[in-house]
């Protein structure tokens, strides 16, 4: 089992692209530097990620620099290609490992209170993530479910970015870049989505695969995405939700 960092490719931070920043910086930036997330700007001196940090580790880190504070992934125990935590991004880098044992893994996330903690040493987290599947009548293996230098084995992202801008910024941290098999997604799903439409009711009764690899030479998504029935067509879905995983 490997640790990873999922992230979304494609948008810039500080007016910077995120890729050429990590080539440029190589370090992978926590929020605390960044002022940025894809989920809430809490990491400043008294928000919640500076309090769950500071009961996680007992107050270690309150004074600590950004550049020191803790970076967050999450354990692929389920050895899935879309990485530990694909809610947080299409790609992600996986640590080699001896950066196992480095980390502090808890039990649910590092949002939630955790009260289970492990090292690569002493480790019995995965009986309690069982327990919760069985709990919330989840199946472990459903997808639909809610520094670079030697730290870094691979970048793995989305083949819907294969010969786009994104890909050539990928290629430029000069890690070896591989392709998981992507989201594919029911249509009939995606139209129940808010905000999400049809070109035509036949979409509705016809379409059943989004394909998520339309997207434009700069790699956003087209306005229309084909779908398996080639008459029909459906707005960009949104981001699926997942259930919890190990953090880091």
């Amino acid at each position: 089992m490997r640790i990873t960092l999922n992230f979304h490719p494609d948008p810039a931070a500080r007016g910077v692209h995120i890729l050429h920043a990590m080539a440029h910086d190589g370090h992978y930036l926590s929020q605390f530097e960044t002022g940025t997330s894809n989920g809430g700007l809490s990491a400043h001196p008294g928000g919640a990620r500076w309090r769950w940090e500071q009961s996680i580790f007992g107050g270690a880190y309150d004074d600590a620099p950004a550049a020191e504070r803790p970076k967050y992934g999450a354990l692929d125990h389920r050895r899935r290609p879309l990485g530990g935590a694909p809610r947080f991004g299409s790609a992600h880098v996986r640590l080699r490992e001896h950066m196992l044992d480095r980390a502090t893994f808890c039990f649910p996330d590092s949002a939630m209170s955790p009260t289970h903690f492990a090292t690569a040493h002493r480790f019995d987290l995965l009986s309690h993530a069982l327990e919760h599947d069985e709990a919330m009548c989840q199946d472990p293996d459903d997808e639909e479910r809610d520094p670079l230098d030697g730290y870094v084995e691979a970048l793995i992202m989305d083949p819907c970015y294969r010969g786009t801008d994104i890909e050539e910024k990928a290629h430029g941290l000069g890690l070896p870049l591989e392709w998981h098999e992507g989201h594919p997604r029911g249509a009939a799903a995606a139209l129940r989505l808010p905000g999400t439409r049809a070109s035509s009711s036949r979409a509705r009764r016809r379409s059943r695969w989004i394909d998520r690899r339309s997207r434009d030479r700069q790699g956003r998504p087209r306005r229309t995405i084909r779908v398996a029935d080639p008459q029909a067509a459906v707005a960009p879905h949104r981001p699926v939700g997942l259930a919890e995983d190990l953090s880091t």
